[in-house]
């Protein structure tokens, strides 16, 4: 079996990047008016009685060329004698932010905000550059205020855009488990102003195997595909899914065929030596060789060929890959016990001991430690320590003819010669035949103990 699993990450146009949102949702060119401010500020333009000051109108000109020198001279000029003026503080900010100057952009459309709380164009912007930087938790509560607004000339459609940004906020991530319902709720309200799209259903898709409904995340993806057959995240999803229900065949052809279509994609070609892995199809070690010289400085990629090195007999080269990601990672527990495993296959006992006995301090709780380091304290003639290692073991899974084979041969070192042969009975007992070796030294020791 290939332990390697890999989990392939979808990533979608979140929040959009550089300038303001007007520039993300507008396919228009920039000759015309940006739309994120087609207008007066909601409360002005619902009441038609407020012009649009003509120093104002000229910034907002200026912008329309991507004039920013111009725009942002006038407005400094304007907002030094009108510092409240809303409407032209959220062309101020958004002035900065296609400049990506966002610590000034962001000020600028807090106030904007406060000149005017009924300002969806600057709430929104607001909320979407704070989520463009990463902070989350400031953007969150900006784009909830942006949903209870009215929208004005700028539309629904900018308005669906807050309701996405929450739902990729709300999202489970790496390091977050989100809120799976809240995010898909926050979808549904963007679907009931705008039509679906692409990434839409891929947020469902993702959001329904965050919450083990895979049924629904296979027909998400799937109706994907079914618009766009070279959708990246769409193959990669449902690939995703296919190994999960060890469907290796089907995500085999999946991949292929998305794999002709996008050569050399790193995500695709990661997924498909997995699924060859599985199948133990000897293509796959050459695959990923390939890949990894493409990309020597990727740990998914370096630690699958170290694996599959491991798997094909080349413990020295692997071991090799596992000592560069353990320098940058040196207490990661998985690491160490590949690392350990890859020792014990080249008979560096001693060496795989040391390895063994730091993962169960760094993870108590990975059997997969003690059963290292029961092992490798038996080969080095500690049996005292294997004993304990093998009664840590016991907390967290149930016996096999091994673990009683060094109970047996543990105690047996130990002179502990009840104890000795009551594990050598329960091994052969376990044994069925399938290890001839140990059964036969069982006996013979067996038959010693008993005189």
């Amino acid at each position: 079996m290939f332990r390697f699993v890999l989990s392939v990450p979808l990533f979608f146009s979140i929040f959009g990047a550089g300038a303001g949102f007007a520039q993300q949702t507008s396919s228009s060119s920039q000759t015309q008016a940006p739309a994120a401010f087609p207008s007066a500020p909601a409360t002005q333009s619902a009441a038609g009685t407020a012009p649009v000051p003509g120093p104002v109108a000229d910034a907002e000109a200026a912008i329309v060329k991507s004039d920013w020198k111009t725009a942002e001279a006038t407005l400094d000029t304007w907002l030094s004698a009108h510092p409240n003026d809303a409407r032209a503080l959220f062309d101020a900010g958004y002035v900065a932010d296609a400049q990506d100057r966002l610590e000034a952009a962001a000020a600028l459309y807090r106030r904007a905000v406060t000149a005017n709380p009924k300002s969806f164009e600057a709430q929104l912007s607001l909320g979407l550059l704070l989520a463009r930087e990463g902070k989350l938790a400031e953007a969150r509560p900006e784009l909830a205020a942006a949903t209870t607004l009215d929208p004005g000339a700028a539309g629904p459609a900018l308005k669906a855009r807050a309701w996405r940004a929450l739902a990729q906020i709300d999202r489970p991530r790496p390091g977050s488990p989100g809120d799976p319902a809240e995010a898909s709720n926050d979808l549904l309200e963007a679907l009931k102003l705008s039509p679906e799209t692409e990434d839409d259903t891929l947020l469902a898709a993702n959001l329904a195997e965050e919450t083990g409904q895979n049924d629904a995340a296979e027909a998400a993806y799937r109706r994907v595909l079914a618009e766009d057959s070279e959708s990246e995240p769409g193959n990669a999803g449902l690939a995703h899914l296919l190994i999960l229900k060890k469907q290796y065949p089907e995500a085999e052809t999946l991949l292929r065929n998305a794999l002709d279509k996008e050569p050399g994609d790193p995500a695709l070609t990661a997924q498909l030596a997995l699924v060859l892995a599985e199948q133990n199809k000897p293509e796959a070690l050459p695959l990923v060789e390939k890949l990894h010289d493409a990309h020597p400085d990727d740990p998914s990629i370096t630690r699958m060929l170290a694996e599959l090195l491991s798997e094909s007999g080349d413990y020295a080269g692997s071991d090799s890959l596992y000592t560069k990601l353990l320098a940058a990672n040196p207490k990661d527990p998985d690491l160490l016990l590949d690392h350990g495993e890859n020792l014990v296959r080249e008979l560096k006992f001693a060496d795989a001991f040391t390895v063994f006995n730091q993962v169960t301090e760094i993870a108590p709780a990975n059997p997969n430690g003690w059963s290292g380091l029961a092992f490798t304290a038996s080969k080095t003639g500690q049996p005292s320590i294997a004993l304990h290692a093998l009664t840590m073991r016991s907390k967290y899974l149930p016996e096999n003819p091994s673990t009683y084979f060094l109970w047996a041969v543990s105690y047996d070192t130990l002179h502990q010669k009840a104890e000795a042969a009551l594990y050598y009975h329960r091994f052969l007992d376990s044994a069925g035949g399938k290890f001839p070796d140990q059964e036969w030294q069982a006996r013979q020791r067996l038959q010693v103990l008993a005189k």
